[in-house]
């Protein structure tokens, strides 16, 4: 028997005996959880491979974005005038260039993307897309700048 216990048996008495007992026997079933971290991402270029355009001068402003995609739903054509990265944390998102390359972001995976380049995503999935986007501005940017005059297909 550990010092501890006797010790508490002595002062406390039969109770806390009993009691320290029960809790020594909780902390050995569930032992304390720490905390993990895994990086998700580093790149100095968006998920088409272009190179990420130098800051931006002055004060910057940063925003945080929940965005929600129904199944089926195709976001119109766009760009962001801002860098921007973000988690897709349920679904699949496919972002679509306007030049034809396409990505598919998993639940769990990180995107950078493009900046000043016009493209869209597709929700493609049967559930919706939750993404959370992580845009670095300034303020009175736009986050995005829409391109209603190209067509989707």
């Amino acid at each position: 028997m550990c010092s501890w216990v006797v010790a508490a048996t002595l002062v406390c008495g039969t109770i806390a005996f009993t009691t320290s007992c029960k809790e020594a026997k909780a902390n050995e079933d569930n032992p304390v959880q720490k905390v993990s971290s895994e990086e998700l991402i580093r790149t100095s270029q968006s998920w088409d491979g272009v190179e990420l355009p130098d800051y931006l001068q002055g004060r910057p402003e940063l925003v945080a974005v929940k965005y929600v995609f129904p199944a089926g739903q195709k976001l119109g054509w766009h760009h962001h005038p801002v860098m921007n990265y973000g988690i897709l944390v349920q679904g699949e998102l496919t972002i679509i260039g306007q030049d034809g390359k396409e990505k598919t972001v998993h639940e769990g995976e990180a995107v950078v993307e493009m900046v000043n380049t016009i493209h869209h995503g597709e929700n493609r999935g049967t559930k919706p897309v939750i993404l959370y986007m992580f845009y670095l501005s300034q303020k009175d940017m736009p986050l995005a700048v829409q391109h209603p005059e190209i067509p989707l297909e």
